[in-house]
């Protein structure tokens, strides 16, 4: 194996066991605000996603990728700005 491709894998491994640790700790009143702002901050990861479709370095491998990439950030933006509205609508005075 490539010493990068096992670094880039210990991150990984880390970086779950980490967001598990945080995520966990969280109390359920807060779950759903923070889920919504983290989805909603991850639209970063469409332009990550739009940057790996049009890598040079295996045309159609990085442009499979990318697609695949694409459509799983955008319903993952989508998903949190529909939690975020959801959440909004359940604070507003219902007219009579």
């Amino acid at each position: 194996m490539n010493e990068s491709l096992i670094s880039a894998l210990f991150v990984f491994v880390l970086a779950s066991f980490a967001g598990f640790e945080v995520i966990n700790k969280v109390p359920p009143t807060l779950h759903t605000p923070l889920m919504s702002g983290s989805n909603a901050i991850s639209g970063i990861s469409v332009i990550g996603a739009l940057i790996v479709a049009g890598s040079d370095v295996n045309p159609n491998l990085s442009v499979v990728l990318g697609l695949i990439s694409v459509v799983c950030a955008t319903i993952n933006v989508v998903g949190g700005f529909l939690v975020t509205d959801r959440m909004l609508q359940m604070f507003k005075k219902k007219e009579a």
